[in-house]
């Protein structure tokens, strides 16, 4: 079911293009129109046809964390792996800044990152994979170290079996199901920081449509247009609860002795 629902979003995301016109073009004399055959959610304040914005807005949205959770994957677990594979000062300086990190609110560096340069894409792409590099890094670390000194390692390199292929096998199968998770929860986590930046205006800059700037711009016309508010806020409940349901169903796959 989450899957199903991830595709639906993941489908009205990318047909809106083809199914609405312009999510940018305006037309005053249209405003805050109801949803009807030629607005299927109605338009905007300025004239702008809301199906196609949210379909922006979806892009925006899961473009950016989709982006980030990846390179926070790759990021977090070469490093952990490292850690763990050189010890030693190496350990401790990445152990250090990845302590460093934890201790600031994941929301607060994207919010200080992404205020250096408001409105661009890589300074809030920076601060969400600085964000969630942290939890993949400690796994691969924990997890690693407890692998290398196991009796499977330790029999596959009398084999001759090289450092990749028991970082596949040994490392990396073993905890395929909570890297799945975690990484379920960054892109859960990313999208709810990208529109709540977008809410208080810091994020994704007009006229790009964004799920939190959509609900910022509809506040005004709550009474008159309720419509505006209720499609971005429908959105954003149903990729998070569809997240948090695949970070529930990796949570059962875990295995034993492997701690998130």
């Amino acid at each position: 079911m989450p899957y199903a629902v991830l595709l639906l979003i993941s489908a009205l995301a990318l047909l809106t293009p083809a199914l609405a016109p312009d999510p940018h073009t305006q037309d005053l004399m249209a405003s805050l129109r109801a949803p009807d055959a030629m607005h299927w959610l109605g338009t905007d304040h300025l004239g702008r046809d809301h199906l196609a914005r949210l379909g922006e807005g979806l892009r925006t949205s899961l473009g950016l964390a989709l982006a980030s959770a990846v390179l926070a994957v790759v990021l977090g677990s070469a490093l952990g792996l490292l850690a763990a594979a050189r010890g030693g000062w190496t350990d401790r300086l990445l152990s250090a800044a990845a302590d460093g990190v934890a201790a600031i609110p994941g929301l607060l560096w994207v919010l200080l990152i992404a205020a250096m340069a408001p409105g661009e894409k890589w300074a809030l792409y920076s601060g969400l994979v600085l964000t969630a590099w942290v939890e993949f890094f400690r796994l691969l670390r924990s997890h690693t170290r407890s692998a290398l000194l196991g009796q499977p390692v330790q029999a596959a390199r009398l084999l001759g079996f090289g450092f990749g292929y028991i970082v596949r096998w040994h490392v990396l199968r073993p905890i395929a199901g909570v890297l799945a998770r975690l990484w379920a929860y960054a892109v859960a986590s990313a999208v709810l920081a990208i529109a709540a930046l977008g809410f208080v205006s810091v994020g994704v800059r007009p006229p790009q449509a964004e799920l939190g700037l959509m609900m910022t711009e509809a506040l005004p016309y709550y009474y008159e247009a309720p419509w505006l508010l209720a499609s971005p806020v429908a959105a954003l409940v149903l990729v998070i609860g569809a997240l948090q349901a695949i970070v529930g169903r990796a949570a059962d796959d875990t295995p034993a002795g492997v701690v998130a």
